[in-house]
């Protein structure tokens, strides 16, 4: 509580560019000297704008973390095209995009984690199993496509802009990089209506040590419970809190 009363919160829009598209993200900063960030992926119907991920801002700003949340490419404010046939590959493209650019911000320090939700957790796991990454928080994210809902052609073209013209086929399987994962919170609601719960557990087993998982008991793939939200939001700062070293050390297993 100390801490927090020292610090000022403020936040900024930030523009980037990634394959030529201009991306947009706001970045909450703690008010202390070049902090540790956070940086958080939406889910694939969704925007910059989530609740989760505002809320996590906010708490992670409280204990001193910086928090930086993004439109992908052809998402809410972001500029590009939405492009489902490639559409892992391109928000791995952006989140990698984010990282490099956050990174060489001056008014922040080093990564502490990511943070996905949804697809947004299916992004992060690519990313993550590719460079060193601190920590990483995963809600309700799938691993292939083989058994989740997948949007409709008209729940697609009423988020972006009307830019398919016929069903998307929208296919992807991240199995064979489970194992390159580790220091990694995994959380799903028990009744997940659209990721089935056995993606979480999936990624649990294949996963390494140091690994969590938690299960929101009758959770929903929204995380409307308000009760699912607070514990969502603590679990979150201790897992983030933990496997950052501020003396410089990426990572800490104590």
């Amino acid at each position: 509580m100390e801490l927090e009363n020292q610090l000022m919160f403020t936040s900024q829009n930030i523009f980037f560019s990634v394959d030529g598209a201009l991306l947009i993200g706001t970045l909450h900063l703690p008010g202390v000297h070049q902090p540790p960030f956070v940086i958080g992926c939406h889910g694939l119907l969704s925007d910059r704008q989530s609740p989760k991920q505002i809320a996590l801002a906010e708490a992670l700003n409280r204990i001193g973390i910086a928090y930086f949340r993004f439109d992908h490419r052809g998402c809410g404010e972001s500029g590009g095209k939405f492009d489902i046939s490639h559409l892992l590959s391109s928000r791995c493209k952006d989140l990698l995009g984010a990282i490099r650019y956050i990174q060489s911000h001056s008014q922040v320090g080093q990564i502490a984690g990511l943070f996905g939700s949804s697809f947004g957790g299916t992004v992060c796991l690519c990313v993550a199993s590719g460079i060193s990454v601190p920590a990483v928080v995963t809600y309700a994210a799938p691993i292939d496509s083989l058994i989740i809902k997948k949007p409709t052609l008209g729940e697609i073209n009423s988020v972006y802009r009307d830019q398919l013209s016929a069903q998307p086929d929208f296919d992807f399987d991240i199995r064979e990089i489970l194992s390159k994962l580790n220091h990694i919170l995994i959380m799903h609601g028990e009744k997940d209506e659209v990721v089935p719960l056995e993606h979480a557990h999936k990624i649990y087993e294949k996963a390494k040590d140091p690994k969590k998982l938690i299960i929101h008991k009758g959770g929903d793939h929204r995380m409307s419970n308000p009760d699912h939200q607070d514990a969502f939001i603590v679990e979150c700062v201790s897992w983030f809190k933990k496997f950052y070293n501020r003396t410089g050390s990426n990572r800490s297993d104590t």
